[in-house]
């Protein structure tokens, strides 16, 4: 689908996936999030379509609101390639249900903004709903709560900073 467009064909998954959205020169994901189809695909999430955002697909999804927070350099201010193990937080959704909610996965990290950051607020809501998805065991990035993937509110929406689809 081109970042220009204003509608989507019938989808059952949107994914919108790693890379450099518009060479990331403002803050990633920041000129991806204000594209036409973007209130496309906010409306489809909020009609009940899933949709993955993988690493820069997080960030565009956090600048687009339909995930809380933003994703931040890392807190050692250099860029991270390498695989982590992530423990599997919930296995309540269509994202993760082939999982064991503890179950221990290894995903590849190549990002230079990964570091996950909300207010207290947030990150209490965040946990008290379940909506954390993955949790870094070796933070490689500095993000809150060792915060490595989040759902949205209705766990149709997941925003996860590794890269599943490396592996």
């Amino acid at each position: 689908i081109w970042h220009g467009d204003s509608t989507l064909p019938d989808l059952d998954l949107i994914v919108i996936p790693g890379g450099f959205s518009f060479g990331d020169y403002l803050r990633c994901g920041a000129m991806a999030a204000r594209s036409p189809v973007m209130r496309e695909v906010a409306e489809r999430a909020r009609r009940g379509t899933p949709v993955l955002g993988i690493c820069n697909g997080f960030q565009v999804l956090t600048e687009a609101g339909l995930l809380p927070g933003v994703l931040m350099m890392n807190a050692h201010l250099k860029f991270v390639c390498r695989d982590v193990r992530l423990r599997v937080e919930s296995n309540q959704s269509m994202f993760t249900s082939a999982y064991a909610a503890g179950e221990t996965v290894t995903y590849t990290v190549a990002h230079h903004e990964g570091n996950y950051f909300a207010d207290p607020a947030t990150l209490e809501e965040l946990e008290q709903n379940g909506q954390v998805a993955f949790r870094y065991l070796d933070n490689p990035n500095g993000s809150q709560h060792d915060i490595a993937g989040i759902f949205n509110r209705e766990r149709n929406v997941l925003g996860l900073m590794p890269h599943p689809e490396r592996m």
